[in-house]
């Protein structure tokens, strides 16, 4: 028996708040100006939302409007819950981008050396790694039974984690563990709380051939009572989950974050690009898994090096499908930008469930139709299927 774990958060969890204030500030730059170079962090605590980084933009954005909406769509709106949309305090300390960095992005550069990791399998339809899908649906159900007032005591705050078990070959078996963490009304009672979850929030969205209640270990509220929650009860920072946000510690992470970055950053580019890569790769049928390096130099167009590992599950060598990956992408900023449309306004989606395994989508923001987790797309598979001869 081989056991993992993944986790995901709530949109109301601390770090998840921030992550969403500071996405919802790039898409109103990119919204009114889509040359907008943005970096902004974000601090949330009890009754404050602090706004830091490095932008250059040619709009204005009311920034406590865009923080007060962001907190009122998430559920935010009682002093209760320790900040109020309606009252808490909003304090900015952005500045201009250093000009020794866009000298080195306005050639079309990257905008910081580092390497970014993408990973696909074919555990999942969305070609992810079963255990942080599993833990994205039920922070999702989680959210969609508070806003519907399914489960009127539930509060913003919550968090799951789903063990799985695999066999000798990889493959997973079955649901071993499932840990919900939710912050809650104080009148509801705990036996209350654990019967619900169980009913109507796992067991709704885990697949039947993997999860069986009778034969799945649960921890709800394991402290036995979560009432304070939120930036009340932990201060919250942009990029504090890149584990949730990405592969839930399958496959490596580069380190670098994703919210608050425009596409220069190839934190949050090369990564989008290197995850497209790779789940073509695996929707080729060339391999099981596969994992894809991209690495950068500050103010450098190209990679310095592209890496691709399919851990022994390649129907192909390695090297046939880096080569089949080289041409059939782009991995420049630039190329990045202009293939999967970086510069709509489309990040506040990403920041809460993970920013891949989504379903593309198309939506209408100021007029315009924009597509949605565009890296998603397995467009190119058929590229890749001709180069490599399957």
């Amino acid at each position: 028996m081989r056991l993992f774990s993944s986790e995901s958060v709530t949109e109301g969890h601390p770090d998840k708040i921030a992550d969403q204030i500071s996405d919802a500030v790039l898409d109103a730059m990119l919204a009114d100006d889509p040359a907008s170079r943005v970096a902004c962090e974000t601090l949330v605590t009890t009754g404050m939302a602090l706004l830091a980084g490095e932008i250059t933009t040619e709009t204005w954005v009311d920034l406590p409007t865009v923080v007060r909406d962001t907190l009122r769509d998430i559920g935010y709106v009682s002093s209760a819950y320790g900040i109020d949309a309606h009252t808490c305090a909003v304090i900015s300390t952005l500045d201009k981008q250093s000009p020794d960095i866009a000298q080195g992005v306005d050639t079309g550069g990257a905008g910081d050396q580092g390497m970014m990791f993408g990973y696909a399998c074919d555990e999942t339809p969305e070609l992810m790694p079963a255990p942080i899908v599993f833990a994205h649906r039920i922070t999702r159900q989680l959210a969609e039974l508070r806003h519907t007032g399914a489960l009127p005591w539930l509060r913003p705050d919550g968090k799951s984690q789903v063990t799985l078990e695999y066999d000798d070959e990889g493959r997973p078996v079955r649901v071993h563990t499932v840990v919900v963490s939710t912050q809650h009304d104080p009148d509801v009672s705990q036996e209350t709380i654990h019967e619900e979850v169980r009913r109507r929030v796992v067991a709704p969205v885990l697949p039947d051939d993997l999860f069986d209640a009778d034969d799945c270990i649960f921890h709800i509220n394991p402290t036995g009572r979560f009432e304070i929650g939120g930036p009340h009860g932990d201060a919250g920072l942009t990029g504090r989950k890149i584990i949730v946000d990405t592969y839930g510690g399958v496959g490596r992470h580069g380190g670098g974050a994703f919210s608050g970055k425009d596409a220069t950053k190839v934190d949050r580019s090369a990564a989008y690009a290197s995850r497209w890569a790779a789940k073509n790769v695996v929707a080729s049928g060339a391999a099981r898994r596969c994992e894809i390096q991209l690495a950068y130099a500050i103010g450098v167009v190209e990679p310095v090096s592209v890496f691709i590992d399919t851990f022994g599950t390649g129907v192909v060598p390695d090297r046939d499908i880096e080569a089949a990956v080289r041409e059939v992408f782009r991995f420049s900023p630039a190329a990045i930008t202009e293939a999967l449309k970086l510069r709509d306004p489309i990040f506040r989606p990403t920041a809460a469930y993970g920013h891949f395994g989504r379903t593309p989508e198309q939506r209408e923001v100021g007029g315009r139709t924009v597509q949605l987790f565009p890296w998603e797309r397995t467009d190119q598979a058929d590229a890749l299927k001709s180069r490599l001869g399957l």
